[in-house]
């Protein structure tokens, strides 16, 4: 079971990191060692790993690189969204200028981080990832930048039916999809526009022209 899935607020933040840079990994696992709320739970090399270490740990959060070897970040990070919608992904990269950066987004990163910036701004990245919100690092986005706040086109679906008055279960209906599912997207959602509930969620997708009503 993961910190998500249990009420004890003291429980630390279970987290994965994928990478194909050994170096990197074994970095950021001494950094997680002097900070007693995370905990280094699991690791992979390519985005097969990231796909089979998410099913069987179901980390908190999971760090993604984008350029690894076989799968790269946004393909496993679209299967693993696909099959856990809830997860809490934050992608890694080198390059400011790398274009994955949108598809990333696209995809339903949670926060995007280039590696330059671990030193500085790695653990509140996760701190934040974890209690729901997100972390687009400036070099990346500006600070009014709306690509951290779109949403993929099976969140915009169910933002769009809930906005219509439809509940879980119509809307996993409507979607062909299973209730837990909707009710995943719906969290996904909350997280990504740092909403409180629905009506909340649905305003600011509307402000943001995410979706109309």
């Amino acid at each position: 079971m993961s910190a998500m899935e249990t009420s004890d607020p003291q429980a630390p933040i279970r987290i994965a990191v994928i990478d194909d840079h050994p170096l990197l990994r074994d970095g950021i696992s001494a950094v997680f060692a002097t900070q007693p709320d995370l905990q280094l739970v699991g690791s992979g090399e390519d985005g097969e790993a990231a796909v089979r270490v998410y099913r069987e740990l179901r980390p908190d959060v999971i760090l993604l690189d984008l350029q690894m070897p076989n799968v790269d970040g946004v393909q496993a990070m679209a299967r693993i969204l696909d099959e856990f919608p809830e997860a809490r992904i934050l992608v890694l990269t080198t390059y400011s200028g790398d274009g994955r950066a949108t598809l990333a987004i696209k995809a339903g990163a949670s926060g995007y981080l280039l590696k330059n910036s671990l030193r500085t701004e790695l653990l509140d990245a996760i701190r934040s990832i974890h209690r729901g919100g997100t972390h687009f690092d400036r070099q990346v986005f500006g600070a009014d930048d709306r690509e951290a706040k779109r949403l993929t086109a099976r969140e915009s679906d169910v933002l769009g039916l809930a906005a219509a008055g439809n509940s879980n279960k119509q809307i996993a209906a409507r979607l062909t999809l299973s209730e837990d599912t909707v009710k995943g997207y719906m969290k996904a959602i909350f997280a990504r526009l740092g909403a409180m509930d629905r009506t909340h969620a649905v305003a600011i997708a509307v402000r943001n022209g995410l979706i109309e009503l």
